[in-house]
């Protein structure tokens, strides 16, 4: 079975890379609200300390390629401060960053929420991010255990925030 190669996967000679360092987190939710209004609870960052419990706080002009500061909180741990930079930010669709620590290539993340609209009304929300970098494989465990948490505690404190709306 093969799958398709990305071009990070491929040296500068062409040659496919066999020791790749990254990693991808993804989770799916499915909420009883319009796509209009999941989106609209997702955007609207001011209201995220009263029910995210993984990103505290969004703030500065969210609008493709500008930075942004987002203060993460995961589960168990310490809160981090990034300055991702929008990479995309289509209504009702799709909000995505893109971030790293210190320097690219060694932690970057491309941290992304993408909308579907479902039949009666219900949206499906993929909550995602892929990471790649020197530190992703020491930071693996962590990713699949507090982070994905992270995700999954946000997930559900969306979906009932907005079911009991």
């Amino acid at each position: 079975m093969s799958r398709a190669i990305d071009r990070d996967d491929v040296n500068l000679c062409g040659v496919q890379k066999t020791n790749t360092m990254k990693h991808q987190i993804s989770t799916e939710i499915e909420i009883n609200a319009s796509i209009e209004k999941v989106w609209n609870a997702l955007t609207s960052f001011d209201t995220f300390p009263n029910w995210n419990p993984f990103i505290k706080s969004i703030t500065g002009n969210v609008a493709v390629g500008n930075t942004i500061e987002v203060v993460l909180h995961p589960p168990g741990g310490s809160a981090m401060k990034m300055k991702p930079t929008v990479e995309i930010f289509e209504r009702e669709k799709v909000f995505q960053w893109h971030g790293h620590l210190g320097i690219n290539g060694i932690f970057d993340g491309q941290h992304r929420f993408e909308l579907v609209a479902l039949s009666e009304g219900k949206t499906k929300l993929i909550h995602s991010e892929k990471f790649k970098g020197i530190l992703v494989r020491p930071l693996k465990k962590m990713l699949d255990g507090k982070t994905k948490d992270g995700f999954e505690m946000m997930n559900l404190a969306l979906k009932a925030h907005l079911e009991r709306v």
